[in-house]
């Protein structure tokens, strides 16, 4: 019997400033970078969010610490 396997590629758009490997992508997933899992999105009470390095933050918050990921140049 053979295993079969697939690859999922995802490309990110936005990371959080304050924990570079968490970064957001085109279709609203956050990724952990060093792991490539995904995080579930978490409530807490009535407030959205995601538990990053052990702390809850709401969707609202995280807003201001997005940074756009800026495009490489590559020479080839």
């Amino acid at each position: 019997m053979r295993k079969q396997s697939f690859t999922v590629v995802y490309s990110y758009v936005w990371e959080v400033s304050f924990a570079n490997h968490y970064k957001f992508t085109k279709c609203g997933k956050m990724i952990n970078g060093r792991t490539g899992r995904e995080l579930k999105q978490k409530l807490n009470g009535y407030t959205k969010g995601y538990n990053i390095e052990s702390k809850f933050y709401s969707i609202k918050s995280l807003r201001t610490h997005l940074i756009r990921i800026q495009k490489i140049e590559v020479p080839f």
